[in-house]
């Protein structure tokens, strides 16, 4: 049993090193076909080590997710929680942007979906909401935004940029128009909301480091 259980460690250990290299090269799309005959073992030892593409991306993943948690935590002792959040959401989007797959991963959880607590979006959730709360709390960001809305921004940003020429310089640029607005020195004369009153303009992100 000893042996059964060593060999299962290192038919887990090649497949993970197999498949962190396979994302890398071809996104959360890479065929656990060509995983599996890389790593030298059966299609079926793969799935039995990971049961679904999600928990095979899950665990490649896993310890840049630990990063981003572990991050999440420093900056929840920044005394502004503003900057907090925002420095938080720009290395997410970032990640997203450097990570192929990742941006996938995050993707695949909509917040309807049951899902493991363990997963990428919920550790994510977890890790970021305190950020997103005590924003909100200090009035720097309006009470009726859910982490889900700047998770679908962060991952919208990474999904749009992946193909640039330069996708961090365009990731940057467009999560700092999210958070400044598209014109807010002139406000936003003309449009509206659901009930007729003017949209509010978010804040122009803090200068210096995000």
């Amino acid at each position: 049993m000893t042996g059964q259980r060593s060999d299962a460690r290192r038919n887990y250990q090649r497949i993970l090193a197999v498949a962190q290299a396979e994302v890398a090269a071809h996104g959360a799309e890479a065929s656990q076909e060509r995983i599996a005959r890389t790593a030298g073992v059966g299609s079926a030892t793969v799935r039995r080590h990971f049961p679904t593409r999600r928990a095979l991306l899950e665990a490649v993943f896993q310890e840049r997710i630990e990063g981003l948690c572990e991050r999440a935590h420093r900056l929840s002792a920044t005394e502004d929680g503003r900057t907090g959040l925002l420095e938080w959401l720009h290395a997410l989007v970032l990640y997203a942007v450097s990570a192929r797959g990742f941006a996938n991963t995050l993707s695949y959880e909509p917040p309807t979906e049951e899902s493991s607590p363990h997963s990428c979006g919920n550790r994510i959730a977890a890790a970021g909401t305190p950020l997103l709360q005590r924003a909100i709390r200090d009035k720097a960001v309006a009470p009726h935004v859910t982490f889900h809305d700047l998770l679908t921004l962060a991952v919208g940003i990474a999904l749009a940029t992946e193909h640039h020429k330069d996708p961090e310089t365009q990731a940057d640029r467009l999560f700092r128009l999210a958070v400044e607005g598209l014109s807010p020195e002139h406000g936003i004369a003309g449009a509206s909301g659901n009930s007729g009153s003017p949209v509010p303009v978010t804040e122009s992100l803090p200068t210096g480091r995000l």
